[in-house]
């Protein structure tokens, strides 16, 4: 096959792209079903659906989102990373079209769930494919490149939705946007089946030759050039290493030994958690409802509104994909969470007294300001934090809990949203305001920093803390580890354990 010649950073851009498909399809999924809710044809199919049926439909699907990065704890490390993103766009393709040709709720509901299902297995394996095969140098561009598709999707999902206002009372209004999930989920299939799978996970299945094979495209030498071998046995040693002292049981989760299993799993939980406690769902799912039911704005405008948000986000995603790798994580989540509170404060204030023309205006203002926050700091980072924080054994199970961590909290949102906005009004921003400025002593007391790191010296800083003690701040531990892994010196076979992995120096 023509993609099977590629190499080097040709096929390095060849598995972000299919990664890229992947979140694309994310972002559609996210972004069109909110449009569709103000449909007067899907209003009147669906009998005129309550403020609790509405966050039902729309939760449903981030349910089977739990459901489905859940199951990955069980099908990543079983058929690999490839293979589970495959399995994930098959449900997807399956629940988008039984949400087009839906005729009551109960059909709608199973389809959202079962897209949902997709959508945990995907959200939950490309992270993990595109940091285990990435250059430590540029993971968390490519991420962010993949969250900059993501936006674009929300995009065109938004003036799919727009562009059918002009056929409001047609069927086709609704179901064709709900139809494209399946186009969406059909041509991510297609960029994924050529590439090649993960060697971290091949190792882990004593598939040696096959991970040199991958190594060696991706390095762009010969199968028996000394790099080749120099990485594959890197890799070989960590994976030996962490067999000695890391079990793969789920008791390990909760374990605090020489790896930091339990602190490295809550780490990327902790981001998944507060990407969604910002309020990005709020905004990405209801903002047409908002507009027009909080705001009074007519349908049309709150639509058009509505992808030029997702517009913002895009093109500040744009601009994350530098500062990323170049501010840091931890710098860059801090600074967001502080402009993302004072977003939803003046929200809450505009909300409160929205009889004031001026202040919807700027409330409308306020909105893509969080959005712009967001995009710097949030959009990415919890996608990307999870799937490097944890150690190899535990990367998929680490991924998985954290996804998981990621759809039940996305749940509760979309589900408690239109119920909250009836019930508390303005109230129920400040909620995010006040969550918002949280994070800044969670983040500054607990988060490492792991940008310019390699997965294996993230695994190496842990290890260090955790021999060091209290005698080390994690700052240090990362210094150190940096600091003794300015060159690779080859491990002897057998020989493993914190004092051999201070000698390695990996490109990833």
């Amino acid at each position: 096959m023509l993609f099977s010649k590629l190499e080097g950073r040709q096929l390095n851009w060849g598995v972000s792209i299919a990664c890229g498909a992947g979140f694309t399809l994310f972002g559609y999924d996210q972004g069109v079903f909110g449009g569709v809710l103000t449909n007067p044809a899907f209003i009147k199919t669906f009998d005129n659906p309550s403020a609790v049926v509405q966050s039902q439909l729309v939760s449903t699907y981030y349910l089977g989102a739990v459901f489905g990065a859940f199951a990955s704890n069980y099908i990543g490390d079983k058929i690999g990373r490839r293979r589970a993103i495959l399995l994930g766009c098959i449900f997807l393709t399956v629940g988008g079209a039984l949400q087009a040709a839906a005729f009551g709720l109960p059909q709608m509901i199973v389809g959202r769930i079962v897209g949902g299902v997709g959508t945990g297995l995907n959200t939950t394996a490309i992270p993990l494919w595109q940091v285990e095969i990435s250059r430590k140098a540029n993971r968390g561009f490519l991420i962010a490149f993949e969250l900059v598709l993501l936006g674009i999707a929300q995009v065109i999902a938004a003036f799919i939705n727009f562009g059918f206002t002009y056929l409001p009372h047609t069927a086709v209004a609704w179901r064709f946007p709900l139809a494209m999930q399946s186009f969406f989920s059909i041509l991510t299939f297609v960029c994924v089946l050529p590439m090649p799978e993960s060697a971290r996970w091949l190792l882990l299945k004593d598939r040696r030759a096959e991970a040199n094979d991958v190594i060696a495209r991706l390095l762009a030498r010969p199968s028996d050039h000394p790099d080749v071998f120099q990485e594959t046995q890197m890799l070989v040693n960590v994976i030996q290493n962490e067999q000695e002292i890391q079990s793969t049981s789920y008791k390990e989760v909760f374990r605090n030994g020489p790896t930091q299993t339990l602190r490295r799993i809550a780490l990327g939980c902790g981001t998944a958690a507060m990407q969604q406690a910002t309020g990005i769902n709020v905004v990405t799912n209801y903002l047409p409802v908002i507009l027009t039911a909080v705001l009074g704005l007519d349908e049309k405008l709150a639509l058009a509104l509505s992808a030029c948000s997702s517009i913002n986000l895009t093109i500040w995603g744009i601009t994350s994909m530098w500062l990323i790798d170049h501010a840091g994580r931890r710098t860059l989540m801090l600074w967001c969470a502080a402009g993302q509170s004072v977003c939803f404060f003046v929200v809450a204030a505009g909300v409160r007294y929205q009889a004031n023309e001026r202040l919807g205006v700027m409330t409308v203002f306020f909105i893509f300001l969080f959005g712009t926050f967001f995009a710097e700091g949030y959009f990415a980072i919890p996608w990307l934090y999870p799937a490097e924080i944890n150690s190899q054994r535990m990367r998929n199970r680490g991924a998985s809990i954290s996804t998981t961590t990621n759809w039940l909290c996305v749940y509760i949102v979309v589900l408690v949203t239109p119920i909250g906005i009836r019930d508390l009004g303005w109230g129920f921003f400040l909620i995010f305001g006040f969550l918002n400025a949280a994070f800044l002593p969670i983040l500054w007391f607990f988060y490492v920093e792991t940008k310019g790191l390699s997965l294996e010296q993230i695994d190496l800083l842990f290890e260090i803390k955790h021999k060091a003690g209290s005698k080390v701040s994690i700052t240090q531990a990362r210094n150190m580890a940096l600091e003794q892994t300015a060159a690779f010196v080859a491990l002897d076979e057998g020989k493993h354990g914190v004092e051999q992995l201070e000698n390695i120096a990996g490109e990833r």
